[in-house]
């Protein structure tokens, strides 16, 4: 029998980086780190931007909990760096981080696979005014400008009318790359934490804004989170079954969140997925595995334990 000294891990939980997220990102690996070492786990900060991946000694470690946002660690280049290395970590491997990542490749895997999800027009980083407004017309307003590769809502703007349209495409390029335009879906939001494929309970979402932005996520007072709402099985079930399709069509594994819009007429868009949600006091997806009866040590060692057993450690 394995004994409680033996079963103590020596984690190594990446947070912080250089993205745009790094603020949330440290608050996640300090609220995995002391969940962890609630359990008994010897664990490690490292912060990638001070520390490359490649001059860590692994040796000193048995696993890996990914707790970065953005950036390299969310697009996949970490996951491709731990795998060429041989270490165990958590969550999605690169591909499927490549594909949540990108707002274009994520919804031209849901278009392909049949997962609902809005329609949209590529606004190309050198496409000129003109050419953009007469392109997105056809969309309809409001329009929601998101950058192709970012997270936490980091530069999602809204346009309401065409005059609108100049400004909120400048914020949303203010991150560099591509931005995407789609419908504003009127209805609504819930969020979908995802144990695999397997659906934890649902969150809506009663934001004071018209999208769930970075500040409404993270600083706002005013953000609900609902378990308890009037919402019938038809569309509870719609609902799964769409977070279900997504994560399956971008092949997302180990903890993930996937935002759903639900319209007046009761069907579900899919916005995208996150393949790293976020770990903080205020994020949802602990707070959806505490209502399934997984506190964050639970959480969190059960995610250690599952990325070990699938690459046959454990």
């Amino acid at each position: 029998m394995q004994s409680e000294q033996d079963a103590r891990l020596r984690i190594a939980v990446l947070a912080g980086g250089a993205s745009a997220e790094r603020e949330v990102s440290q608050r996640s690996g300090a609220g995995v780190a002391a969940a962890l070492g609630e359990r008994g786990h010897r664990v490690t900060l490292v912060d990638p931007a001070a520390e490359r991946i490649g001059d860590i000694d692994w040796d000193r470690f048995d696993v890996c909990f990914v707790a970065l946002h953005g950036g390299a660690g969310e697009d996949g280049r970490v996951q491709a760096e731990l795998a060429r290395l041989e270490v165990p970590y958590t969550g999605s491997g690169p591909e499927a981080c490549r594909l949540a990542m990108s707002k274009l490749a994520s919804k031209q895997r849901f278009l392909a696979e049949g997962v609902p999800t809005p329609r949209y027009i590529l606004i190309g980083a050198d496409d000129r005014l003109a050419s953009i407004a007469q392109r997105v017309s056809v969309l309809g307003y409001p329009l929601v400008l998101k950058p192709d590769d970012q997270g936490s809502s980091v530069g999602v703007t809204i346009a309401r009318d065409s005059a609108e349209l100049p400004i909120a495409l400048a914020k949303s390029r203010r991150f560099g790359g591509s931005v995407l335009a789609e419908p504003l879906v009127i209805g609504c939001e819930f969020t979908v934490a995802m144990l695999d494929d397997r659906p934890l309970p649902l969150i809506e979402i009663v934001s004071p804004e018209p999208v769930f932005s970075y500040d409404a996520k993270y600083n706002s007072s005013l953000t609900e989170y609902k378990f308890d709402f009037q919402l019938d099985d038809a569309a509870r079930m719609a609902i799964d079954q769409a977070a279900v399709g997504a994560v399956r069509a971008l092949g997302v594994t180990g903890l993930s969140r996937v935002d759903v819009m639900l319209d007046r007429q009761a069907s579900p868009w899919v916005l995208e997925v996150n393949t790293i949600p976020g770990m903080t006091a205020r994020s949802l997806a602990p707070l959806a595995a505490a209502r399934a009866g997984l506190d964050m040590p639970a959480l969190c060692d059960h995610l250690v334990k599952r990325c070990l057993a699938a690459a046959g450690v454990a």
